[in-house]
């Protein structure tokens, strides 16, 4: 099976990836020892490093999973949040693990991450109508 290419996120969408790729780097170094143990002890870390690294398979695959909503998201670069956002486009099992991280990563991305959490906290704020509304909007302003 042949993967689409994927184009490369910009501006706020990447900084959105970015943010989440954070997130779950923390919760996934502090929840899922057993994978970073044993990175640490077959010596796959570069020194100095212990405890950071690329996240536990389940990890990836959501962060794969995140990635292709981001993608795929209809507001684009005016995305709201997901917390915010009225189309929810993440299934259940995933929406819910992206809380799960969000609520364990989110006040420790003040310390790790201050300018990622500071605009995320701003794009949080950001308010969006419906695609549905918004569609209706442009075409009454042709």
């Amino acid at each position: 099976m042949t993967q689409r290419q994927q184009t490369p996120l910009r501006g706020r969408l990447d900084r959105e990836q970015k943010t989440m790729r954070h997130m779950v780097a923390l919760y996934c170094r502090d929840h899922h020892r057993d994978h970073h143990q044993s990175e640490t002890q077959s010596g796959s870390h570069a020194e100095g490093r212990t405890g950071s690294g690329a996240p536990c398979a389940e990890c990836t695959a959501f962060l794969a999973y995140a990635a292709r909503r981001l993608q795929k998201c209809p507001y684009g670069e005016d995305k709201p949040t997901c917390a915010n956002c009225p189309v929810h486009c993440y299934k259940r099992e995933p929406r819910e693990f992206a809380r799960t991280v969000m609520r364990y990563s989110g006040p420790r991305m003040m310390w790790r991450h201050p300018w990622l959490a500071l605009m995320h906290l701003m794009d949080g704020r950001r308010r969006v109508l419906h695609p549905l509304e918004l569609r209706r909007k442009r075409s009454a302003d042709r």
